[in-house]
C-alpha cells in the first residue's frame, strides 16, 4: 500500500478514532435493526417504520447550529465523549425495556429522538476532529479511511443485529451498549493537535457563519445538496424490514445480510479509495456514481431475487461511498480549522436529512403505494436529480477536477 496512505493510521490518535468509529457505527447499526424490528413488530406498519427516521431527524433540524457552534467553542473530544456517554444511557433503558417488557412504539420514538439529539452534537464534533489531529495534505486519504470505518460498521453492524434479533432485541441492545461504552474509552486516548477555539461573541452572524459559507461555495452547496436530494429520495433501506419479511422472505437474519450489502460494497470500494485517487475527475465521478446508484436502487426495488436484491444493495454502497468520499474531503479541506464545527454541522444536517427523513418519506410512500412501488419512483427521482444538477443547477461541479475548488 502506498506509505503516504498508510501513515494516516500510525497516527496514534486517529487509528484511536477510527477504531472508534467502528465501535460507535456498530452500535448504531445495531440499535437501527432492532428499533426497526421490533417497532414493525409491535405495528406492522410502514408508515412506523418511517416515523422513526423522522424522530431522529427533527432533533438534527432543531439543534444542527447550536451543535456547530459548539464544536468550534469547546473541545471536540470532550463533546464526543459524553455524547457518547448519553447515548450509553439511552440504550442501557432499551435493555431494561425489552428484557422487562414495557417497551412501547412510543418508547421506541423517544428513544430515537435523544439518540439522534446525541449523535447531532457527537456528528459535528467527531468529523471536526479529523483535521485536529491530521495534517491537511493527509486529509483526502484520512476521509477514505473514515469512510472505510464506517463501512465497516455497516457491515458488522446489520449482520451481528440480525444475527441477535432472532435470540431477541434485548440482546442486540446489550451488543450495542458494550460497543458504545469501548468507543467511548478510545475516544478518552484521542488527543488533538491543530484545534483553534473560536472565542468571538455569539451572535446571529456568526450562528448562521456555517450556513453562509456553505452557500457561498457552489461546488460544496452542489456536492452535498445533490447527496442530499439523491439519497432522500432513492433511500430503500428504511423499507428493508418489509422486504426481507413480506417480499423476499428471509426473516430477521436475512434482514442482516441484506442491511450489509450496501456495506459490503462500499468498504470495497473506500479501500480502494485509499490507494487511488479520484482527484482528476471529481466532478464526473459523482455524477457516475450517483447514476449507479439510481439504476440499483431501481432493480432492487422490482427483485424477487434474494441474492439479485444482495446484489443491487451492494451496487448501492459501492456507488455511494464514493460521493461520501469527495463531499467530507471537499468540506474538509476547503473549510477553516475555526469554522470546521460549523460548516460539518451543515453538512450533517444534508447527510441526516437524506438518511432520516429519506427514512420517513420512503415509509410514507410505501404505505401509500406499497414498498416495491415507492423503491422504484425513488430510484428515478434519483435519476432526475442528478441531470437537473448535472446540466442545469450546478454545471461547474460536473467539471471539477480538484479537491481544492474556487470560491464562488
Amino acid at each position: 500500500m502506498n506509505p503516504k496512505g498508510s501513515s494516516v493510521l500510525h497516527n496514534r490518535s486517529f487509528l484511536h478514532l477510527w477504531i472508534a468509529r467502528i465501535f460507535s457505527t456498530s452500535a448504531f447499526q445495531m440499535l437501527s435493526v432492532a428499533i426497526g424490528w421490533q417497532m414493525y413488530a409491535l405495528t406492522d406498519s410502514a408508515f412506523q417504520l418511517g416515523l422513526v427516521g423522522l424522530a431522529q431527524f427533527l432533533p438534527m433540524l432543531l439543534l444542527t447550529l447550536p451543535a456547530g457552534q459548539t464544536a468550534d467553542r469547546y473541545d471536540r473530544r470532550t463533546i464526543v465523549y459524553l455524547c457518547q456517554l448519553m447515548e450509553s444511557v439511552v440504550v442501557l433503558l432499551l435493555v431494561l425495556g425489552s428484557l422487562q417488557g414495557w417497551l412501547g412504539s412510543l418508547h421506541l420514538l423517544v428513544a430515537a429522538a435523544i439518540l439522534g439529539a446525541c449523535r447531532t452534537f457527537e456528528g459535528p464534533a467527531s468529523a471536526a476532529l479529523v483535521p485536529d489531529i491530521v495534517d491537511r495534505e493527509q486529509l483526502p486519504k484520512a476521509a477514505a479511511w473514515s469512510a472505510s470505518a464506517m463501512q465497516t460498521a455497516m457491515i458488522v453492524g446489520p449482520s451481528l443485529g440480525g444475527v441477535l434479533v432472532v435470540w431477541g432485541t434485548a440482546a442486540a441492545n446489550i451488543a450495542s451498549l458494550a460497543a458504545l461504552l469501548i468507543s467511548t474509552v478510545l475516544i478518552f486516548f484521542v488527543k488533538t493537535v491543530h484545534f483553534v477555539k473560536k472565542l468571538d461573541a455569539v451572535n446571529m452572524d456568526t450562528f448562521l457563519s456555517g450556513l453562509k459559507f456553505v452557500f457561498a461555495r457552489k461546488i460544496i452547496l452542489g456536492t452535498i445538496s445533490l447527496d442530499l436530494f439523491a439519497v432522500l429520495l432513492g433511500g430503500a433501506t428504511a423499507l428493508l424490514p418489509i422486504f426481507a419479511e413480506d417480499i423476499l422472505k428471509t426473516g430477521s437474519l436475512g434482514l442482516g445480510l441484506l442491511r450489509s450489502a450496501p456495506a459490503v460494497g462500499a468498504i470495497l470500494v473506500s479501500l480502494i479509495l485509499t490507494r487511488y485517487s479520484v482527484e482528476k475527475a471529481i466532478g464526473k465521478t459523482l455524477f457516475a456514481s450517483l447514476v449507479v446508484f439510481a439504476l440499483a436502487t431501481i432493480l432492487f426495488g422490482v427483485s424477487h431475487s434474494f441474492w439479485l436484491s444482495l446484489f443491487a444493495l451492494f451496487l448501492i454502497g459501492a456507488s455511494d461511498v464514493v460521493s461520501v468520499v469527495i463531499r467530507s474531503t471537499l468540506v474538509q479541506v476547503n473549510t477553516p480549522q475555526e469554522m470546521q464545527g460549523r460548516v460539518n454541522a451543515v453538512n450533517s444536517l444534508f447527510i441526516g436529512t437524506s438518511n432520516q427523513l429519506g427514512e420517513f418519506e420512503s415509509g410514507t410512500m410505501a404505505g401509500l403505494v406499497g414498498a416495491v412501488p415507492a423503491t422504484v419512483i425513488g430510484g428515478l427521482g434519483t435519476l432526475v436529480i442528478t441531470v437537473v444538477w448535472m446540466y442545469w443547477l450546478f454545471p461547474v461541479l460536473r467539471t471539477q477536477k480538484t479537491y481544492m475548488a474556487e470560491k464562488g
